[in-house]
């Protein structure tokens, strides 16, 4: 049987994975306050999600879903700023990069997608 695809248990795992990485880097007063951020943006992505299947309405939807859209955006943002200033950390930087890259090019083509419906139905 074929699994279903769970882009809840997606984002979520997307949250632990920074987490997991955060955790590798040496904290000081530079990199404290980025590890923050990226936390905050990387574990937001999967909390926003869910908020989003939970929604009030279409309108509630979408905007929970541009909410996660904004934050995998700034955790790409985060991840690139990590790659370029702890070159050492690379091979945990590059997949989770990947992964945020998959998961913000998602919420555009469920936004996309969204739109459309709203113009069919308008």
């Amino acid at each position: 049987m074929e699994k279903k695809y769970d882009l809840e248990e997606r984002t979520k795992k997307f949250g632990e994975n920074i987490i997991f990485f955060c955790k590798k880097i040496s904290k000081d007063e530079i990199t404290k306050p980025l590890i923050t951020q990226l936390v905050k943006s990387g574990t937001s992505v999967g909390a926003n999600y869910c908020e989003a299947n939970c929604a009030e309405s279409r309108k509630d939807f979408e905007h929970k879903i541009g909410i996660c859209k904004k934050e995998a955006k700034e955790t790409m943002f985060w991840l690139q700023i990590f790659e370029k200033t702890l070159p050492n950390h690379k091979e945990f930087v590059s997949p989770l990069l990947k992964e945020g890259t998959e998961l913000y090019l998602i919420f555009v083509a469920i936004i996309k997608k969204a739109k459309e419906n709203d113009t069919k139905r308008g």
